[in-house]
């Protein structure tokens, strides 16, 4: 694996150079070159082919488990160690997370507070059951761009969004009417959220009750009692956002739209839904 590596990138660097750096002689690579490649060797440089399309076409996003799950529904039988391993040795890797450190949620207001009606239980047996909503910012050249989003707990599927400069009740109240208009959710769904007063002001209630929908809030200070949504909104950061300078608003919306639906909704495997796309799920239950 290491005189592979070494082949592959020696053009790039001298092959003493890599040798060293990898601790593998020289010499043994020279001898390695002028033996017949194994059978080992050939599907492994095959493999990593069909690694490296994978990893392109999820925008460098996926790492090994994704990886993985993208080749197995492509029929290609390889163990997930093996890809890690190949992945690893390529340089090729998942993208990290770089910490977060703007406030959106303001609870301190008057509006009701509904209770807790899903107590961390965040599953449901079909879709337009359960949605989560929350709000979070992007850093553009020409200032914040706020992001609101709900999401399905059963497809995980972003139903509705909406974004706008400022973090004005309206921003979330467009985000709920895309999603009852695009779903057309029957009586009894449950809508959680935080306390904050996008949720809690008197238009985005009645909107709910408009259209059947029992609000839920998490505790106050509680970002686990909304778990699924801070770990969209990670997702969305990880594998975008933070990889992108966007010099003004529109250029951020423009690619926040390209992510959410033409990647995230439609194509992006999510472990907890069987490594499946949202768009699969509701396929699968329609």
């Amino acid at each position: 694996m290491s005189f592979g590596f070494v082949d592959e990138h020696r053009h790039i660097w001298p092959v003493r150079t890599i040798c060293a750096v990898l601790e593998v002689s020289a010499s043994g690579y020279y001898a390695w070159r002028r033996r017949p490649e194994s059978r080992r060797s050939l599907e492994n440089r095959d493999l990593l082919k069909d690694i490296r399309s994978a990893h392109a076409e999820s925008g460098g996003c996926y790492g090994a488990p994704r990886i993985h799950a993208v080749l197995r529904a492509a029929g290609r039988c390889a163990g997930r160690h093996r890809i890690a391993r190949l992945m690893r040795l390529a340089g090729l890797r998942g993208l990290a997370a770089i910490p977060r450190g703007v406030r959106t949620t303001d609870s301190r207001h008057d509006y009701p507070i509904a209770p807790n009606r899903l107590r961390r239980n965040f599953t449901a047996s079909a879709p337009n059951q359960v949605w989560l909503a929350d709000l979070t910012y992007i850093r553009t050249g020409e200032g914040w761009l706020f992001l609101a989003a709900l999401i399905d707990m059963h497809t995980r599927k972003v139903v509705g969004w909406s974004m706008r400069e400022t973090l004005h009740a309206s921003i979330a109240l467009e985000a709920l009417e895309m999603a009852i208009k695009r779903q057309r959710p029957a009586p009894g769904l449950i809508q959680h959220s935080d306390r904050g007063i996008q949720y809690a002001a008197d238009e985005y209630r009645q909107a709910l009750a408009a259209a059947k929908i029992t609000p839920s809030m998490s505790r106050k200070g509680n970002c686990l009692d909304n778990a699924p949504m801070e770990s969209f909104f990670h997702t969305l950061k990880v594998e975008r956002v933070h990889h992108r300078a966007y010099a003004t608003r529109d250029e951020a919306r423009r690619d926040l739209f390209a992510y959410i639906e033409g990647f995230y909704n439609s194509r992006r495997l999510h472990s907890a839904i069987g490594y499946r796309s949202p768009a699969d799920m509701e396929r699968m239950t329609a």
